[in-house]
């Protein structure tokens, strides 16, 4: 009798254990993430509802009253506009670039890789040696661009302290640093397209670039471009370390953006507290951004 019960447990035993198995083996990869993501948002939101501030022995917590004082901050709600303001120029910019420098380069036939490498640069380009260039660059009076204004008549600019061209400089150098990453990412996109598709294209009309192009290549890179926009606007709106390089913020507050108000909060002013409410409320707002975004675009992606 005891054998016919280890009989019918042993099987019990097995069907537990190989139902178990999927969360021992995810286990390690969950508690990472608890400990590298959420842990860390979660104690983000919790200091945004004290006055913590960097190096206090103590805190209370004072509720909503961190984001009451950002609803009532003009240079918050003037970084936020900066912030969007970039972001309304570069993501459309670098996609656009990025997905017209890719069709040159696949149509091209000599000097792929060169080209490939060359719009590639900017990408992996360190901070510390592309301020340097780019501060030569605007440089008001022996910059390289203001010289090559000066052939076609037109006055030198002091790029980087004016505050109406500030933010616009910056959200060249945005362009400049992304569009190269997308280009890639299109090019992926372009070769994995199946070469006869575009030739029953052809052979229902589409003979012109344009056709082929408007039929064929960008109703197939629809998932490409869904997640290049999506990635786009959520760098472009991490933008901290050309404004800390450059400008500083400044001239005026004209480039001052999102996580550099939240880094001189927190590490220059020491305002812990103040500096997480605006942390809590920049990832609310890029969340919400990412899922209209994905849902706006899914409508329009064709998975082939």
């Amino acid at each position: 009798m005891a054998e016919v019960i280890l009989h019918r447990a042993a099987p019990r035993r097995w069907q537990i254990g190989v139902a178990a198995m999927p969360y021992l083996l995810a286990g390690p990869a969950f508690a990472l993430m608890l400990l590298l993501l959420i842990g860390p948002v979660l104690t983000v939101l919790l200091l945004s509802f004290t006055d913590y501030q960097l190096g206090a022995p103590g805190f209370g917590f004072i509720g909503l009253e961190n984001y009451t004082e950002l609803a009532g901050e003009k240079v918050f709600w003037k970084s936020l506009g900066n912030t969007l303001a970039y972001v309304g120029v570069v993501v459309p910019a670098a996609v656009g670039l990025g997905l017209g420098v890719a069709m040159l380069i696949e149509s091209g036939r000599s000097w792929r890789a060169f080209y490939r490498a060359a719009f590639f640069v900017p990408v992996m380009a360190t901070l510390i040696a592309m301020a340097i260039t780019w501060e030569f660059m605007l440089h008001p009076q022996f910059g390289l661009i203001n010289l090559m204004l000066k052939p076609l008549g037109l006055a030198p600019q002091n790029w980087l302290n004016d505050p109406k061209l500030a933010l616009w400089v910056l959200a060249g150098i945005g362009i400049w640093q992304s569009f190269g990453f997308n280009m890639v990412l299109f090019l992926a996109g372009i070769v994995s397209i199946p070469k006869h598709l575009y030739e029953a294209a052809e052979m229902d009309g589409a003979r012109s670039g344009w056709d082929r192009f408007r039929l064929v290549t960008w109703p197939m890179l629809g998932p490409v471009t869904m997640f290049v926009v999506v990635i786009t606007a959520i760098r472009s709106f991490q933008v901290f370390d050309t404004v800390h390089a450059l400008t500083k913020g400044g001239p005026v507050k004209a480039t001052e953006v999102l996580l550099y108000t939240m880094y001189a909060e927190g590490f220059e002013f020491l305002r812990s507290g103040y500096a997480a409410a605006i942390a809590v409320v920049f990832l609310v707002f890029v969340l919400i951004l990412t899922v209209i975004k994905a849902r706006l675009l899914d409508r329009k992606v064709h998975y082939g």
